[in-house]
């Protein structure tokens, strides 16, 4: 069985990371595409897949009107020469125009709820599989289940924190830390929204740096004052970040979600509600505000209790939840794989 895997973000790497590992493994070929936005190519040739760039990702509104024809041609070629048995996405467009036109099933995961991008590829999709409190009714090709993508990559049957962290980001064992999060703004989805303002992200970073050791992760260019605490570290190594972390700010819900998976107290600063969160927050785990001044007193109210609580609160999150990535194995072997006429994972040879 051959499976391309497209994604648009680091977070759909991971999130699909562990389940390609699994079906190569079981004799299928797996090729990941990607646009370069931040770091995906880095955590792809990490783990070691087959992978075809297609180039830079367009931040503007005319570049993601120019990408959307130029990405369609790259993946309906690069398909044309894979030949996969299915695509399978975080909710691309490109990856589901491609499987229509070579008369292919894309499978999607969505757990955003972004019209905008949904109309464009749901019609060329056969299912799409969204976290049960995603608000969103996207029609019959919906299947919903009791999980949220972060979970797929952070369970602990695939994910275990390692100490060895603070060695890398120069600190000594136990000592306390925060990261914060700062996205670019440049997503479709981002229009008409916002986080922290400059001056407040400059305020956050000294009121933090009073207690503690402060990273930045962001993905745009620091301010000058705010360089130094950029964090060094590999990507692939920023999860063991955030699950050692006191706290962490983000405006960005993935990493928002990533930490509340981890047990880690997190505040979500976003003008965009995402369910997921908002989810989280009822295990006490993310606290979601758009009040940038209210991230302030909700810092010194997180600093102030017990850091184990929260992993108690984890367990109970993840309790209520699915394995993800167990649960999209057998999805897809129950959906794509049971009733081919191929051997069950028989590598198809160039």
């Amino acid at each position: 069985m051959r499976i391309l895997i497209d994604i648009g973000h680091p977070g759909h790497l991971h999130l699909f990371k562990h389940l390609a590992h699994r079906f190569i493994k079981e004799g299928a070929e797996v090729l990941f595409t990607a646009r370069e936005k931040e770091f995906e190519l880095e955590l792809i040739r990490a783990e070691g897949f087959n992978y075809k760039s297609f180039g830079k990702h367009y931040k503007s509104i005319w570049g993601k009107i120019w990408g959307l024809l130029k990405f369609d041609v790259q993946m309906f070629f690069t398909g044309l020469r894979f030949r996969p048995d299915l695509f399978i996405s975080h909710g691309s467009i490109y990856a589901a125009h491609a499987a229509f036109l070579l008369g292919k099933k894309h499978l999607s995961l969505e757990d955003s709820g972004n019209m905008e991008q949904i109309v464009l590829y749901r019609p060329f999709t056969d299912a799409i599989l969204t976290p049960d409190v995603l608000p969103e009714d996207l029609g019959p090709k919906q299947i919903r289940y009791a999980g949220y993508h972060e979970i797929a990559y952070l369970h602990p049957d695939y994910f275990t924190p390692n100490p060895d962290v603070y060695q890398w980001i120069g600190l000594k064992p136990g000592e306390k830390y925060a990261i914060v999060r700062f996205v670019s703004w440049n997503a479709t989805h981002d229009a008409g929204h916002k986080g922290l303002t400059n001056e407040d992200k400059t305020k956050l970073v000294k009121k933090l740096s009073e207690q503690m050791k402060v990273f930045i992760t962001s993905e745009r260019a620091l301010s000058p004052e705010l360089q130094p605490f950029q964090i060094k570290i590999a990507p692939e190594k920023l999860h063991h970040a955030l699950s050692f972390a006191s706290i962490v700010v983000s405006e960005g819900a993935t990493i928002a979600s990533e930490a509340g998976v981890l047990g880690t107290p997190t505040i979500y600063i976003n003008t965009i509600a995402r369910s997921y969160c908002l989810d989280q927050e009822k295990y006490g785990l993310v606290f979601n505000t758009s009040d940038s001044e209210k991230v302030f007193s909700l810092m010194d109210h997180i600093l102030r209790m017990d850091r184990e609580a929260f992993k108690e609160r984890r367990d109970q999150l993840l309790h209520s939840k699915v394995n993800v990535t167990d649960y999209l194995y057998d999805f897809i072997v129950k959906r794509y794989v049971k009733n081919n006429t191929e051997p069950k994972f028989t590598p198809i040879n160039n």
